[in-house]
């Protein structure tokens, strides 16, 4: 353990931040003479090692400036003195430490916008306490990003901010930027408080993610306090509305969804609900949040996400480079300071100071469903084993060029995602997905992707999807493509939930020609048809374990307990369980169970299986009475899921489907 190890995390403020303390003192020997530059250990990003150094005093600053501002300037580890000197030289322009323009490198603008918060929390205690030369050598850094343009996701905030404290400090402001990013912000809320990070090439807004709370929610908050001014009564009501959503993809032991980009920021995650609580507008009750962030700041301690250096490594819970994004470096996981957005609240405030209630035992019992219309998920909640389970039937996060090869993003395309596994992450995982997976198997085996997904349906207890599916050729590359595509069918998927119990159906039908003049559609006119013949198989949940797990012909049980199964309803016939290692953010290992058709599938036929995902403390995942009294019926226009209690689900078909 590091010698600056904080004692046991117990969710008080102090405890908050002594965390805070001994993460910032973990990486100052990473830091350069002057401090500026701060290169934490592990891999360089895209943007390269200078950039990630700037990234790494941007990120730590606003760790730093909440926790001074928190106590009222209040110093007694001299912070700011260590991030002014850093300051100072950053944004001397001739100085060896300097750090890269806004013209220099583009992600100097994200970290910009953190300095500038942190400038503006901190203002009595360092702006204003700087020289009128050092300022104005912070002004011209920072006046960089004033009449750029080219920012078409939760970017336009980072030039929000910059603007907002360079209009308190005299500095330029554009007010053509501001107007043109309050329009791109508006056309990218859903709404029930989800934004869209961006649209997808053509128009579609399906990217929902972290993004949604510790950006777009988050920055609205930080401006308005740059600015002096309430939070708008919009940001109010979407942020109010956002976290009535968001506090269902969080187990009840403290364990976070893991889905979409940036995962390595952790615990920044907290950030909308910290928001929400200084605005006033949270759904929980007083002391709720800061218990909520406890048992997710705790989920993390307890699963290694702090180093034997005391510092964040770029993963999950433990390291795992496989997580990573291009623009990911060793400093990247710094963001997770956003997470300690409530050290902003005063001690005395009701945060700190009230103890929620708990939830009473006969509310815990069972599963709770229910259907998130902004981001097409279907949320299934299980308190006693703190599973959240998430079927994706409307976020893609699809950004795919006109024509170009790609493979399914394990990130966003995954039908489904929960807080206890994650998608795997290995190469081969990528090229051939099977986990959380409906496929088409062409006559070599390989499995198709899913690609962009249309919206079908979305009830309580039903979720529906396509997608028109391709595969990806890496042996019949050539001069034009270092791979190829074979363009297949619409493949439709429906998830019918009872319980913990899952019915994935799916059928395929011949694809139409788009007569949208969409360049992002006719350049995948390009590619070559598959002919087929193809046949089904779905992948279940991947369980991660270390050391050994019970494994038997479409199932897979943990030592820890955590169980999952697929099991054929109809049209199956066969069934496997895949262990690969190295591949999971969890554990060393996982093993992931699987249906499939021996036989090709025809147009219009559908299959079934039974996926479970459950927690030890749960009926078991693989259940043989729950399997022999599912009854599905075929009708004109719907499936019709009879359950062994009775319940009828239906599954609208459109007419593709027949018995």
């Amino acid at each position: 353990m590091h010698e600056d190890s904080p004692p046991p995390f117990d969710g008080s403020r102090s405890s908050w931040e002594h965390l805070a303390d001994t993460l910032l003192a973990a990486t100052a020997p990473h830091a350069s003479p002057t401090g500026s530059l701060v290169r934490l250990p592990g891999p360089s990003s895209a943007s390269g090692p200078w950039s990630d150094g700037m990234e790494g005093f941007a990120r730590t600053f606003l760790l730093a400036a909440f926790r001074v501002r928190g106590t009222g300037g209040a110093d007694p580890h001299g912070l700011l003195d260590r991030f002014r000197e850093g300051l100072i030289a950053g944004v001397d322009p001739a100085g060896p430490e300097r750090w890269p323009t806004i013209a220099e490198r583009r992600q100097a603008v994200v970290e910009a916008a953190s300095v500038a918060i942190a400038l503006s929390e901190t203002r009595p205690w360092l702006w204003d306490r700087l020289s009128d030369h050092d300022r104005q050598r912070v002004v011209d850094w920072l006046a960089g990003v004033v009449g750029t343009a080219g920012y078409t996701n939760n970017w336009i905030w980072f030039q929000n901010i910059i603007e907002a404290f360079l209009a308190q400090v005299g500095g330029p402001v554009d007010q053509s930027d501001l107007d043109r990013n309050a329009e791109i912000a508006e056309s990218l809320y859903i709404g029930d408080g989800w934004y869209s990070d961006g649209a997808g090439p053509t128009g579609v807004r399906q990217s929902f993610d972290y993004y949604a709370g510790w950006a777009w929610h988050v920055y609205p908050l930080l401006h308005s306090r740059i600015e002096g001014e309430p939070l708008a009564r919009a940001h109010r009501d979407r942020l109010a509305a956002f976290i009535d959503q968001a506090k269902d993809l969080i187990g009840s032991r403290g364990a976070p969804l893991l889905q979409g980009r940036s995962l390595t920021y952790r615990f920044a995650m907290l950030a909308p609900f910290w928001a929400a609580a200084i605005a006033g507008v949270s759904a929980l009750p007083p002391g709720a949040t800061r218990a909520l962030g406890t048992d997710v700041v705790s989920h993390f301690l307890d699963a290694g996400a702090v180093d034997e250096r005391g510092l964040l490594p770029v993963g999950w819970h433990r390291e795992f480079l496989p997580l990573r994004q291009l623009y990911t470096s060793g400093s990247s996981p710094y963001w997770a300071s956003k997470g300690f957005l409530g050290l902003l609240l005063p001690s005395e405030h009701d945060e700190w100071t009230s103890t929620p209630q708990t939830v009473p035992p006969a509310e815990r019992a069972g599963a709770t469903t229910r259907a998130l219309v902004a981001p097409g998920w279907l949320v299934v909640n299980t308190h006693d084993d703190g599973i959240v389970r998430v079927l994706n039937h409307g976020s893609d996060g699809f950004r795919g060029p006109a024509g170009g090869v790609r493979t399914d993003n394990p990130f966003y395309q995954r039908v489904a995602y929960s807080n206890v596994t994650s998608p795997e992450l290995s190469p081969a995982a990528i090229a051939a997905p099977l986990d959380s997976h409906v496929a088409l198997l062409d006559v070599h085996g390989a499995p198709s992707h899913r690609d962009a997904i249309e919206r079908v349906h979305l009830d309580d207890t039903v979720a529906v999807s396509r997608s028109r599916v391709h595969w990806l050729d890496t042996e019949r590359a050539d001069a034009a493509a270092w791979a190829s595509l074979r363009r297949g069918p619409v493949v439709t998927t429906a998830s019918v939930v009872h319980g913990i119990h899952e019915l994935r159906i799916a059928w395929w039908t011949t694809a139409e020609t788009d007569p949208r003049p969409v360049a992002a559609l006719d350049g995948d006119s390009a590619w070559p048809d598959d002919p087929g013949p193809w046949r089904f198989r779905i992948g279940g949940w991947p369980v991660p374990f270390d050391g050994n797990a019970h494994v038997t012909d479409g199932s897979a049980t943990t030592a820890a307990g955590l169980a999952t199964t697929v099991r054929g309803v109809h049209g199956f016939d066969t069934h496997g369980v895949e262990t690969r290692d190295g591949s999971n953010p969890f554990a060393e290992s996982s093993a992931t169970p699987w249906a499939a058709q021996s036989s090709p599938s025809d147009a219009g036929q559908y299959v079934a299986a039974l996926v479970v995902l459950s927690g030890a403390e749960v009926a078991p995942a693989h259940d043989a009475s729950v399997l022999d009294a599912i009854d599905v019926d075929v009708d004109v226009d719907t499936l019709r899921v009879r359950w062994a209690d009775g319940t009828v689900d239906l599954v609208p078909t459109h007419g593709e489907v027949r018995a």
